[in-house]
């Protein structure tokens, strides 16, 4: 989850200022968590404790208030009464990370990516961008290639994976749908080498930064099984406490972890 925490908070910076290249500093003035990193988080904490990720999104809301959120979003955390908005945003897939560490089974983890993900984004393209990435994550961790990995989503969600960055970049503008980043950041991560080159690559293409890196980096922390200590641990400088410590508690419980 870590990996996904850094990935939002590198690539926040080049949000509003898009580039494209990977030679840039990864943590460059200004960067910080944004709204990728506190739902992650309090999913991770839904997880642990199993209180209802509903309220503890809303929670976590109020307690980070200007983390950048979507308009749909801020809507519906501020209203108790609100139902899922039908958004097919890539708020679906930036999150959901936890669920792809947390479970055992595939099955299980592309049930709890629907549950967490449709209190939101009911809409087929949501809850489908937060099955490709919760699965990832998880054939990541359980061992898969990147080509089986690759072969699953397309074969199970339709995505075009055969594209190449170099192809997607000159092109690409941001794009906050689902289906307009989560295949670019599971590329970033099906090309790149290592943990820093998968942020890297999502934050080259000159889009929805801060959510391409984190969704690339949560799949390349499962699969790499190793974050560079000083990304790690400036990420965990930048968070708050409170938001360290559930981090550093998710994964003792689930990676292992010594954070």
């Amino acid at each position: 989850m870590i990996g996904a925490i850094a990935g939002d908070i590198i690539g926040s910076l080049y949000e509003r200022k898009r580039i494209k290249t990977k030679d840039f500093p990864l943590f460059g003035q200004g960067c910080t968590f944004t709204d990728d990193s506190v739902l992650t988080i309090a999913l991770a904490e839904a997880i642990l404790t199993d209180v209802s990720y509903e309220k503890l999104m809303r929670d976590y809301y109020h307690r980070y208030p200007h983390s950048g959120y979507g308009s749909l979003f801020r809507r519906w955390a501020l209203h108790l009464d609100s139902g899922p908005y039908n958004s097919f945003g890539n708020g679906a897939a930036m999150r959901i990370s936890p669920v792809g560490f947390a479970f055992d089974t595939l099955e299980d983890v592309l049930g709890r990516a629907r549950l967490y993900t449709e209190i939101t984004h009911n809409h087929p393209e949501g809850i489908k961008g937060a099955q490709a990435t919760a699965s990832a994550v998880f054939l990541a961790r359980t061992g898969s290639s990147k080509e089986e990995i690759k072969h699953y989503i397309e074969r199970s969600f339709d995505y075009d994976l055969s594209r190449t960055l170099e192809e997607i970049r000159p092109g690409y503008r941001f794009d906050p749908t689902c289906q307009g980043s989560v295949p670019e950041a599971i590329i970033s991560f099906l090309e790149s080498e290592n943990y820093e080159d998968a942020i890297r690559n999502a934050v080259s293409l000159g889009g929805d930064s801060d959510t391409l890196a984190c969704i690339a980096g949560g799949i390349a922390q499962a699969f790499y099984r190793d974050i560079p200590d000083f990304i790690e641990q400036k990420a965990l400088e930048i968070l708050t406490e409170h938001l360290r410590s559930v981090t550093r508690q998710f994964t003792r419980q689930y990676l292992r972890g010594a954070l």
